[in-house]
């Protein structure tokens, strides 16, 4: 339901066991304060909270089982905020157990108290499963009646949204086996392959001799301006994901498999169904934004023939496309990062910089590196009574810088949407992505528009498409990579490596065309993207986002500040309406057929900006 998090640091009584390895980097020091969830993974608050849940939820089962089709508007409506009211502490406690753990999966005691608070969970949900299968149930006729009624408009999307599960909801009894096991089953692998892929070091042979180094500090290292330094942390991290092939494998072949199982027992007709319905989207429209951007590789083949030249190399391979231009990259202080977002976000409009400031004063954030913490970023919407926290692992590049604007981009977003409540604060993943974009493209805006050196500037425009490039083009790659890899497992049964490495490569190849040299180690870097198995089908929702905030942009664009309220209105709806009808408050309609034109000619505009600022380069002597 809620975005997986990560954890703060301990109380007093917990240093001794619980201290997190020393931290380093850039941002050492900036951990996240988790007490105004729980004052440790100790405080009993936490099974008191279960407990209260779960004692609420059979008093509700108690009063209510066999009774939902009797309701009245009114009555549904009360039943529904009276679900809302005792669910929330389960899930404040299941927000503090994934923060907790997200935050060093190396410590015992997280991972135990996850897995306890995972089991409590499902021990809730199986008494309270019979709601939405009663709902469910009730004949189409009075179903809509009940949901014209005004009693029932604030619900009226939530109960409307459950009743598009109809056809694929077991018996109560099947419901809650598949719950249970969950724990000892598909969860369970999924907390290995964090633990495992949080363990991992990777011996890097550098320069100056070999030393062990994080997957984040080698991913680091690719955007290195030293060729050599590039290509020695892709063979450090192709090293170490060879070695440990065989259970991640394992890992991904299981988990695709029990999905396979899943999607069988619910009359799923295709893998990513059960995505687009979480997502409130129709397969076609995924269709059309898949195959627009498709159409449309040329434009990366484009700009890494532009790199190519930028860099004075003959091949670029694929350790260079992350390569720095010029002296745009650097090293950022945490220090300017801040400034930099903050500033970017307050120049739109003071409500965003306000509603981000808390999350540095107030140590929501963690983002120092250390041993055992979760790779990547991320934000956690928890509770609407707390607030969301933010994860990332901050190295003091230009693409950090932008991750932090992205990541608090969810993080003002899930903020605003609090009011919404448990149920709805959240929006689809299709919009989630909308914010955290958004963000981006404002921090790079104010970075482009005080710079000065021509040189900077390009890399700059060089580094924004990147970042769009990763978030669309490679995310549709992704996506592709999924679907080949679902459809080959269930044709074909366990794949071993050399099978998926090739299912990976074949993915890959088409956008880049014959710009980017894809060497064979390249081929064993699907093990490590945690989207795989954690949210199979995430990945086009980045694209999504990417190109509705790109959309997006350009309607502020055209209509200045009369825009920022619509916009700010719709982040704050969370997830209380469908896709479709939130993004209609600014004035778009992503059921367009040429929506996603729009944002692929904002991207084509910067590309031609880059061409035409090295055309203006002089000429080397």
């Amino acid at each position: 339901m809620h975005k997986a998090a990560a954890p703060a640091d301990p109380t007093a009584a917990d240093a001794a066991a619980d201290a997190p390895a020393a931290a380093a980097g850039p941002a050492a020091g900036i951990r996240w304060d988790l007490s105004d969830l729980y004052a440790g993974p100790d405080d009993p608050n936490i099974e008191r909270d279960l407990d209260v849940a779960l004692a609420a939820a059979r008093g509700f089962a108690e009063r209510f089982r066999g009774r939902i089709a009797e309701l009245d508007a009114a009555g549904l409506a009360a039943a529904l905020d009276e679900l809302e009211r005792f669910e929330e502490p389960a899930h404040r406690a299941a927000a503090y157990a994934q923060l907790l753990f997200a935050g060093d999966t190396a410590a015992p005691r997280h991972g135990a108290l996850l897995q306890r608070v995972q089991e409590r969970g499902s021990e809730i949900r199986n008494v309270l499963v019979f709601f939405e299968l009663e709902w469910v149930a009730l004949a189409d006729a009075r179903a809509a009646a009940l949901l014209g009624d005004p009693a029932l408009a604030r619900r009226r999307h939530l109960l409307a949204t459950m009743r598009r599960y109809r056809p694929h909801l077991l018996s109560e009894p099947e419901e809650k086996l598949l719950e249970e096991t969950a724990n000892t089953g598909s969860r369970a692998f999924m907390r290995f392959f964090d633990e495992s892929l949080g363990a991992l070091r990777f011996r890097y042979d550098g320069p100056d001799g070999s030393v062990e180094k994080s997957e984040e500090e080698l991913l680091s290292l690719l955007y290195e301006p030293d060729r050599t330094v590039r290509r020695l942390a892709a063979d450090a991290l192709t090293r170490g994901l060879r070695e440990h092939a065989r259970p991640f494998t394992f890992v991904f072949n299981t988990l695709v498999q029990d999905k396979a199982i899943r999607d069988r027992l619910r009359h799923y007709p295709d893998p990513a169904t059960e995505r687009h319905l979480a997502n409130e989207i129709e397969p076609a429209t995924v269709a059309a934004l898949l195959e627009a951007c498709e159409a449309r590789y040329d434009l990366v083949q484009r700009y890494y023939r532009l790199k190519r030249r930028l860099l004075g190399v003959d091949e670029l391979f694929d350790y260079d496309r992350y390569a720095p231009i010029a002296a745009a990259e650097g090293r950022r202080t945490w220090e300017s990062a801040r400034r930099a977002v903050l500033d970017a976000y307050r120049d739109f409009a003071p409500a965003l910089a306000d509603a981000a400031t808390p999350f540095f004063e107030r140590r929501w954030i963690d983002a120092e590196l250390r041993p055992g913490k979760r790779s990547g970023a991320f934000s956690a919407s928890t509770v609407p009574s707390s607030h969301p926290y933010v994860l990332l692992n901050y190295t003091s590049n230009l693409r950090d810088v932008m991750t932090l604007a992205h990541e608090l981009g969810h993080g003002v977003h899930q903020f605003l949407a609090r009011p919404r409540g448990l149920f709805e604060q959240d929006t689809p993943l299709t919009t989630a992505e909308t914010a955290s974009v958004f963000g981006e493209i404002l921090v790079f805006r104010r970075l482009l528009r005080e710079e000065r050196d021509p040189a900077i500037r390009l890399g700059l425009l060089c580094g924004k498409l990147e970042d769009a490039f990763a978030t669309i083009f490679r995310q549709v790659v992704m996506t592709r990579f999924e679907e080949a890899l679902h459809a080959a497992r269930r044709r074909e049964g366990e794949l071993p490596t050399s099978r998926i490495n090739e299912l990976w490569m074949a993915a890959n190849r088409p956008m880049f065309g014959d710009t980017v040299q894809l060497r064979d180690e390249y081929a064993w870097w699907w093990l490590y993207v945690p989207h795989f198995v954690h949210s199979p089908f995430y990945c086009y929702a980045y694209a999504f986002g990417e190109l509705l905030a790109l959309a997006l942009v350009r309607r502020y664009d055209e209509e200045g500040a009369t825009f920022v309220p619509r916009y700010l209105d719709m982040l704050a709806a969370g997830g209380s309406e469908a896709p479709r009808d939130i993004v209609a408050r600014t004035g778009l309609d992503i059921a367009e057929p040429a929506f996603w034109s729009r944002g692929l000619s904002l991207l084509e505009e910067l590309l031609a900006e880059a061409e035409a600022a090295v055309a203006a380069l002089p000429s080397p002597s």
